[in-house]
């Protein structure tokens, strides 16, 4: 039996309190909310913190304000459970509660957050394995060791973003505030990622996750799909998250692709969202960013299947996507 290491357990009042706390704690210090990452990480040695601060009964971390005429806040507190089940983000925003109902299980779903997936440690076969397992290959670059094993002759580990809401809060050009001692920031979500399976987020270990701020819907639309071996539970080895505006004469006037789950990083594709613009989203111009897609994803060995075919199935989980999003341009016309 994996067990947990020992560390101290801290409970903030006020987000305040909370980053308080971390600046004291200094670089051995961790946030959880959920812990459905942290703790099994802990127990397989990945991270060790010696002090662990529970921002979980942090009221002001549970909040939903706004709707889609506005924009909507959610605090990053707030679980995957209360996204599926809010009544705003299922009549403004589906495709968030949509995309929330494919993350692991029902009872995971109740302790996991969504800002504990924005934030979700990278994944590698090699690196997700106990400590036993990782010494007796000599670890890998990642955790204690000097090599990645999926391709030693890399100066860069090639862990995966595998969380399911990233892409898509890269695509809805979504935000993010974070908090420290030295105060509050915000800044795009796009912005928030790095394309290195170590140093895999441009933010400070201080700063916590406060608050996901979604844009107005103005006639926008966006959609999310997933591959993975089992219907429920699995991480996903390829993520597909497409937004559209299209304009009264039914013209593609801005088009946001980005693929998850096959890189340290969610990856924008500008030639599919080019391939998309200036016309109507018909056959031609779909199959064209597909294509686009397809040229652009290059996953490595890391993750569950056959990384060639993951990288095939770049092509239908787009089509998917474009075709889901033009039969509900169609049904509201």
């Amino acid at each position: 039996m994996m067990r947990l290491p020992k560390f101290s357990y801290l409970v903030p009042r006020e987000i305040s309190d909370a980053v308080r706390m971390m600046g004291d704690a200094g670089p051995e210090g961790q946030f959880v909310a959920g812990g459905t990452d942290l703790y099994p990480n802990m127990k397989r040695r990945q991270q060790t913190p010696r002090t662990v601060i529970s921002v979980a009964r942090l009221k002001e971390l549970r909040r939903v304000e706004g709707d889609g005429a506005g924009g909507l806040r959610i605090g990053a507190g707030v679980s995957l459970t209360e996204l599926c089940e809010h009544t705003v983000v299922n009549r403004d925003y589906p495709f968030l509660a949509q995309a929330a109902r494919t993350i692991s299980t029902p009872i995971l779903r109740n302790m996991g957050t969504i800002g504990g997936n924005l934030l979700l440690d990278t994944r590698c076969n090699y690196y997700d394995q106990n400590y036993e397992w990782r010494k007796g290959i000599n670890f890998c670059m990642k955790k204690d060791g000097e090599v990645c094993w999926v391709a030693p002759g890399s100066s860069k580990c090639w862990a995966v973003q595998s969380a399911d809401l990233v892409p898509l809060m890269v695509a809805v050009g979504a935000k993010v505030k974070l908090a420290s001692t030295l105060g509050e920031r915000v800044v795009d979500a796009a912005g928030l990622y790095n394309n290195d399976g170590i140093a895999y987020l441009h933010k400070r270990p201080d700063e916590l996750l406060t608050e996901i701020q979604l844009p107005p819907v103005n006639g926008w639309r966006a959609t999310y799909k997933k591959l993975r071996r089992r219907g429920a539970f699995d991480f996903p080895v390829l993520g597909v998250a497409a937004r559209l505006d299209v304009g009264g004469d039914g013209a593609v006037t801005r088009a946001k692709l980005v693929l998850g789950g096959i890189a340290p990083a969610p990856i924008e594709v500008r030639e599919a969202e080019a391939a998309l613009v200036g016309g109507p989203l018909d056959e031609e111009r779909m199959q064209a960013a597909a294509e686009a897609c397809y040229l652009k994803a290059r996953p490595l060995d890391n993750t569950d299947f056959v990384m060639n075919w993951r990288k095939q199935m770049a092509r239908p989980y787009v089509l998917r996507a474009l075709q889901e999003l033009k039969a509900g341009m169609r049904d509201e016309g």
